[in-house]
C-alpha cells in the first residue's frame, strides 16, 4: 500500500500542491502537517508511519525535506522504514530506497538538503548581526510613538468631576487603535 505524507512549515504555505500529487503517484492515504521539518512531534506522520507498517508498503514524499531536515532524523527514519520492510519514495527526486542506488541517493540528498539548511541559518545569522551593527533591530515596530504614549498616558491619569478617572483603558486603546496590553504595557513603563 501507498502512504502520503506532506508538510508545510507554516500557516501561509498551501499543502494542496503536493496532497494533489501524492494522489495521483497513487497513495491511498494521505496525511499532511502543518509543523517545522525540525519538530520531532508531528502528528501526521506519526499517523503515516503507523499505516505504512507492513513489508512491501511504501511510504511516499514529495520532496525529502518534507520529512525532516536533519539527516539525522532523515537517517532515523528510514532505518525504522527499513526494518519494517516499507519503502520510501520521493517523487521529485526520483528517490526510491527498494533498491541499493535508491538507498545511496537518499543519503546523499539528505546530506545535501541538511547542508542548504545550515547554509541559509549562518546566512541569516549574519545578515541579522551586520543589521545590528547598523543600529537596527529585529521585530514590530512600536504601535505608539513617544508622543502618543505622553497623550496616553495624560489621558489615563485625567480625572473626571467625580474625582473617578475620566477615561478607561478599553477607550485609550480604541482612541489610539491599539489592544489593552499595549496601553498597559506604556503605563508600566517610567
Amino acid at each position: 500500500m501507498r502512504i502520503g505524507y506532506g508538510r508545510v512549515s507554516t500557516r501561509d504555505q498551501h499543502p494542496e500542491a503536493q496532497h494533489d500529487a501524492l494522489r495521483a503517484a497513487g497513495c491511498e492515504q494521505v496525511f499532511l502537517d502543518t509543523a517545522s521539518g525540525k519538530l520531532a512531534r508531528r502528528p501526521e506522520l506519526d499517523k503515516a508511519l503507523l499505516s505504512a507498517n507492513r513489508s512491501g508498503d511504501q511510504l511516499v514524499v514529495t520532496k525529502l525535506d518534507r520529512l525532516g531536515r536533519s539527516l539525522e532524523n532523515l537517517l532515523d527514519l528510514s532505518k525504522t522504514l527499513q526494518d519494517r520492510g516499507v519503502d520510501l519514495v520521493v517523487l521529485d527526486q526520483g528517490i526510491d530506497t527498494s533498491t541499493p542506488a535508491g538507498r545511496m541517493f537518499f543519503q546523499i540528498i539528505g546530506s545535501i538538503a541538511e547542508f542548504e539548511h545550515a547554509l541559509m541559518s549562518e546566512r541569516t545569522r549574519d545578515g541579522l548581526a551586520a543589521a545590528r551593527a547598523r543600529g537596527r533591530t529585529g521585530g514590530q515596530k512600536p504601535k505608539l510613538g513617544p508622543r502618543q504614549v505622553k497623550l496616553a498616558r495624560e489621558m489615563y491619569e485625567e480625572k473626571g468631576p467625580d474625582g473617578k478617572r475620566a477615561h478607561t483603558v478599553e477607550h485609550i486603546a480604541q482612541e489610539f487603535g491599539v489592544t489593552r496590553p499595549t496601553i498597559y504595557r506604556h503605563l508600566a513603563k517610567p
